[in-house]
């Protein structure tokens, strides 16, 4: 007997989406969207073809399953596509707002976003609080932005 035999496999016979039970979608052609990215691949424009249903909802009737996944086939997913100079160029700028610290005595930029619609600056500029000297860049000369490509 093959395992194909034993995989359960819902229609609603309206049409919608095969629905596969945890752990029983063909291995290797149907995968999630977070497989696809880890593949370096992305769905092509193409949407799901399934749905997995989620461990919890295995054992439930299909009318109360409410966590499910979207399946993407692997055999329509293309390479993802890389960004340009200028588009990691305009991402490094934006993450550059979210993460420098707006006093002018501080300009720091800190390796995370700074809660600046909350506090308005660093944590250091708000309260005192001292940062770790391993989160932040000193601010010792004009931000020179240094692309990877």
């Amino acid at each position: 007997m093959d395992d194909q035999d034993l995989v359960d496999v819902y229609d609603d016979g309206a049409g919608g989406f095969p629905e596969y039970d945890w752990n029983s979608a063909p291995k290797g052609l149907l995968v999630t969207r977070r497989q696809l990215r880890a593949a370096g691949l992305s769905p092509g424009g193409h949407g799901p073809v399934a749905q997995l249903r989620c461990r919890r909802c295995s054992y439930r009737p299909l009318t109360e399953c409410t966590h499910l996944a979207w399946l993407y086939d692997v055999g329509l997913a293309k390479p993802k596509r890389t960004a340009t100079l200028a588009q990691e160029w305009a991402l490094d700028r934006a993450m550059a707002a979210r993460q420098t610290c707006p006093v002018p005595a501080c300009r720091r930029r800190y390796t995370f976003c700074l809660p600046l619609k909350t506090l308005g600056s660093c944590l250091e500029c708000h309260d005192g609080t001292p940062a770790d000297p391993r989160t932040y860049y000193a601010p010792t000369a004009p931000v020179i932005h240094r692309l990877a490509a």
